[in-house]
């Protein structure tokens, strides 16, 4: 678990830096920043999926997966009841900004990846990399944001410490291809995050998270009646 400890400091300290910097920062840097943060977002969603797309099995699962995760997740009102929550303690865009630091911060591949082969082989490289991209993006974000980004380390270390269990437990499941799938889903959640913060296309992007267990769900399906 050193990886993801070490990870979620990075967002603590990313976060309160950025947020100590924004009590210096003028409304129109402030803007930049949160600019910048939507195309590094749109451009980073997109480069995941293309790099998994082209090597995936099974290259329209991803279109049905998010197809039934946002059934699942309209359904719920995951989105509603997250931004209420939050709404509780603040009445900022804080919610906008926690959708789109969770996914950017536990979607990514070495965010899933990093995980497995620390649970898997004990090597943190790929989460100390991730480490390192997260307090820059949680500088950003806490200037944006405030404090309040604080909570998406919390997010960050029961889904980093999920993925360390259950990789321990299920070492043989996690193949490269389900790897790839949920990959290709968490670029478009992100990318989707990032057109929201542009105002190019309002999206509730939590209202797609259920998407990530369809790949998950496919994988096991096919083991079940004894596919390869």
């Amino acid at each position: 678990m050193l990886g993801t400890i070490v990870n979620t400091s990075a967002i603590l300290a990313g976060s309160l830096l950025g947020s100590a910097l924004r009590r210096g920062l003028a409304e129109k840097y402030q803007q930049a920043l949160y600019t910048a943060m939507g195309f590094a977002a749109v451009f980073l969603g997109t480069q995941t999926v293309v790099k998994n797309l082209s090597v995936s099995r099974f290259p329209v699962l991803f279109i049905a997966s998010l197809a039934v995760g946002s059934v699942i997740g309209t359904a719920l009102d995951i989105d509603g009841a997250f931004t209420r929550l939050v709404r509780r303690f603040s009445k900022t865009e804080l919610s906008q900004g926690l959708s789109t630091g969770i996914l950017l911060c536990c979607m990514g591949s070495l965010s899933i990846l990093g995980p497995i082969q620390s649970a898997l082989l004990g090597d943190h490289t790929f989460l100390f990399t991730n480490a390192t991209l997260d307090f820059v993006t949680f500088m950003v974000l806490g200037s944006a944001y405030g404090p309040g980004m604080c909570a998406a380390g919390v997010v960050l270390f029961c889904w980093q410490g999920s993925i360390y269990l259950g990789a321990s437990v299920l070492e043989g499941f996690f193949s490269g291809d389900v790897m790839c799938e949920l990959s290709i889903v968490g670029g478009v959640l992100i990318a989707a995050s990032g057109l929201s913060i542009l105002n190019i296309r309002e999206t509730k992007t939590l209202n797609l998270l259920p998407s990530l267990l369809a790949p998950a769900a496919w994988f096991l399906a096919r083991a079940a009646l004894g596919l390869v």
